[in-house]
């Protein structure tokens, strides 16, 4: 099988595993950002109105949380199932979730309109969301890595977050063309449109994932062996605590820098420096395309170097970026805005982005991947993405305006990240179909005790 987890006679079935599992990350990330841009540029006039600016965008960054708030159930309900009755059935029912929670957010009716049951309806749209996305990105990776030939998982499992840059790309190049709107015609329907095109990656995710098969993997090394468990979570934490926490701290600067710099950036730079929306949003266009090409390269690396040490450079660069950030930004001027979120994404975020898909999933066994996977990571979202837009708005409340504090909670989150990698153990040539697992060994076991 020269490497091959599965003969492949052609191209066309490795084609159809990537677009299975990069159409559903587009489409949960295309969602996640587009919230987040939403709630940086007009949900708060828009849903709760009787606030100051201040405090809307505070409420409507902390709805954004609400969707982190429930991913970590969805992963263990959804990973469980992923484990017991395959990866196939879970990723096509959580397309169905997050695409149905988007399109109906494009359907609400406003405070205006509403009144209180506004946001709250806007908030269990944010729950659906975030019941499927718990376990949507982990199955989309779990897909394309046992599906890869055992040298280049890295590289294809790059295409699941690959997917969540051509997601936040389509998002902010949705809300830039409705930004074009004149103010009235963009807060009364404008805004509506993008949530409402979500529709059409659903149609899309749908058809591709209904053509593929099970993964070789859960059908060998778990049905074919009868390695199915009760409850894989449960096993995944107790039988490899280590690993589990090292997913933790490994999300704490990728989750974490990669909503604090283009989602709170964004709000930051039009809202305290008055940089007008349509520079700072396509400056953030500029870098989400370059972080195209970044995240593959750095997955690529990792199969060559392994996964630890391009991880780790990620981490560090995004600390050693906390402060150059918001001296570039303050700048106002586009290049410089522009070269601020290319550093941040396609550097910082994609060096722990690209190869983090492969590295996660190597570091359970199959018949707990799933549910190891996806709890562990939405853990990390939970205590890291989620709520940072919301602390970095509340942090330059509390400082007046200065966007010290911020930085500080970039380094922090960073730190915690080189911390967790550098005792995680190396796995890129680690066997996927093995019932054991790669574990921390044993100088940094003993550290870590």
């Amino acid at each position: 099988m020269s490497g091959h987890i599965a003969r492949r006679d052609d191209q066309a079935p490795a084609i159809r595993v990537i677009l299975a599992a990069s159409v559903g990350s587009a489409l949960e990330w295309y969602d996640f950002f587009l919230y987040g841009t939403a709630a940086a540029l007009v949900f708060g006039d828009l849903f709760f109105p009787k606030s100051d600016p201040l405090v809307g965008t505070l409420l409507a960054f902390l709805t954004f949380g609400v969707g982190f708030l429930v991913r970590p159930l969805g992963g263990i309900v959804f990973g469980i199932m992923g484990d017991k009755y395959g990866r196939k059935p879970v990723l096509v029912t959580t397309l169905l979730m997050i695409g149905t929670g988007t399109t109906l957010i494009g359907l609400l009716p406003t405070y205006g309109v509403a009144g209180y049951w506004a946001p709250v309806l806007l908030v269990l749209l944010r729950v659906v969301q975030g019941l499927g996305a718990g376990a949507e990105y982990g199955g989309a990776v779990i897909y394309l890595v046992e599906n890869a030939p055992a040298r280049h998982r890295g590289f294809w499992g790059g295409f699941a977050p690959l997917g969540v840059s051509v997601g936040n790309l389509l998002a902010a190049g949705a809300f830039a063309l409705v930004m074009m709107l004149p103010h009235d015609q963009l807060m009364s329907w404008g805004w509506r449109v993008p949530f409402l095109a979500s529709f059409l990656l659903v149609l899309v995710g749908l058809y591709v994932r209904l053509k593929v098969a099970e993964t070789p993997v859960f059908t060998q090394a778990v049905l074919a062996r009868g390695k199915v468990e009760k409850n894989p979570a449960l096993s995944a934490l107790r039988k490899h605590p280590r690993n589990f926490m090292v997913v933790l701290g490994a999300r704490m600067a990728e989750n974490g820098l990669g909503y604090l710099f283009p989602v709170f950036g964004l709000s930051y730079v039009t809202n305290t420096l008055g940089v007008p929306k349509s520079v700072a949003l396509s400056a953030l266009m500029v870098a989400f395309v370059v972080e195209l090409f970044a995240i593959l390269g750095w997955a690529a690396l990792s199969d060559r170097i392994g996964r630890r040490p391009v991880y780790m450079f990620g981490a560090l660069f995004g600390l050693a970026m906390s402060f150059p950030f918001f001296w570039m930004v303050g700048t106002k001027e586009w290049i410089w805005i522009a070269t601020a979120f290319i550093c941040a994404r396609a550097i910082a975020t994609a060096a722990m982005f690209g190869p983090q898909a492969a590295y996660f999933a190597e570091l359970f066994p199959p018949q707990r991947r799933f549910a190891g996977f996806a709890f562990a990571r939405e853990l990390g979202s939970l205590l890291a993405g989620g709520p940072a837009p919301f602390v970095a708005t509340a942090l330059v409340a509390w400082a007046s305006g200065s966007w010290w504090p911020v930085a500080c909670y970039a380094t922090l989150l960073s730190s915690i990240t080189a911390i967790a990698i550098w005792f995680g153990p190396e796995t890129y040539e680690s066997s996927i179909t093995s019932n054991d697992t790669v574990e921390a060994t044993p100088a940094t076991a003993a550290l870590m005790a």
